[in-house]
């Protein structure tokens, strides 16, 4: 196997300007989402029940959006190494790596996993409840602000070779592709 090419969001932009696009994207989701959201709810009361699970929610997002690109991998019996641990002392954050190359299609799919498993149906929930549609709106543009660096993951993985493999390191990953001869 040949490296192709070897990615690092961290380096190639730095870790505040991530955090800047993503804080961005998921405030810029919130307003384009809620205007129309609140149009259709019209003026309902907001359930102050709901902030509670909020809370919880925000906390337990980092590890749920996780555990959901692990998803895809255990659907197709691709073995990943799991680790937890806790950040700052109360937020619990999963991080995988797996164990074996991943190929084109399957590190796409599980790259876009969280998005198809939190985001969409956050949006649909949103508008089914009523009472509680600024919390669950809140939480889906906070997981799609989270999600901006899975984009940019399909992003460079959709633009490398058909047959490509893409491996998992430590600070990033690396897209191989088979040697000829």
């Amino acid at each position: 196997m040949n490296c192709w090419k070897s990615i690092n969001f961290t380096k190639e932009f730095g870790i505040n300007r991530l955090y800047f696009l993503s804080f961005l994207i998921g405030l810029l989701s919130f307003i384009f989402l809620f205007v129309p959201l609140s149009s259709i709810h019209g003026t309902t009361h907001v359930n102050e029940f709901g902030i509670v699970p909020f809370v919880g929610l925000v906390i337990l997002m980092p590890t749920i959006h996780s555990s959901m690109h692990i998803l895809p991998l255990i659907m197709m019996n691709k073995r990943a190494k799991v680790y937890f641990n806790m950040k700052k002392s109360f937020i619990p954050t999963c991080k995988y790596q797996a164990k074996t190359f991943m190929s084109k299609p399957v590190s796409i799919m599980s790259a876009f996993a969280p998005t198809l498993f939190i985001t969409i149906p956050g949006i649909f929930a949103s508008m089914i409840f009523a009472d509680y549609y600024v919390y669950i709106l809140l939480l889906t543009a906070i997981h799609i602000g989270a999600s901006f660096t899975d984009f940019l993951y399909i992003l460079h993985v959709s633009k490398a070779p058909k047959r490509a493999y893409i491996e998992s390191e430590h600070e990033g990953f690396a897209i191989l592709v088979k040697a000829k001869g």
